[in-house]
């Protein structure tokens, strides 16, 4: 039998541990960062009910997220007022937001039928090496129609489609 090298497999639970950010943001923070950034973006500041009506959560939990942002730098926060970005939390959530961008028209371009779900469910585990590398791809495919039309007819051909249909 072939013996597997061991390069450094890992569960997911795995590599999000050994990966942990130095900001202490996870993946349900980073959401919510988002969206305060899209609202503040739009209105110049957010609101507890938007965000929960916007992320599909109760309002007591949007409070609790709001509170942890709050005490990471990223939001001030007036309990009967609004919520605004701090200059850590501008600077922050204008990255979030490229990074989804960036990753939902990734997935456009490769056709996929769910782009804005498979981004929120992916967009966290990706590097901002991952995330330029990728920005790099989509300037390029814009650059370059005539290689993305070639690219659109080549997804047409009879290629499996995942490893079942081999």
């Amino acid at each position: 039998m072939k013996e597997t090298p061991n390069l450094g497999f890992r569960t997911v639970r795995g590599y999000q541990l050994a990966n942990r950010r130095e900001d202490g943001l996870t993946p349900a923070l980073e959401d919510y960062l988002e969206m305060v950034y899209r609202l503040c973006s739009e209105d110049g500041y957010a609101r507890v009910g938007k965000l929960s009506e916007l992320l599909h959560v109760k309002p007591s939990s949007t409070s609790k997220m709001i509170l942890k942002l709050v005490n990471r730098g990223y939001l001030e926060y007036d309990p009967y007022d609004s919520i605004c970005l701090t200059g850590k939390g501008q600077e922050a959530g204008a990255y979030l937001l490229a990074r989804h961008d960036t990753t939902e028209e990734f997935l456009r371009l490769i056709g996929n039928t769910s782009p804005l779900e498979e981004a929120e469910l992916i967009e966290h585990s990706l590097s901002t090496s991952t995330v330029t590398g990728i920005k790099t791809l989509l300037a390029f495919f814009a650059r370059n129609p005539e290689i993305n039309t070639e690219y659109e007819a080549f997804k047409k051909t009879d290629l499996p489609a995942s490893p079942s249909d081999r």
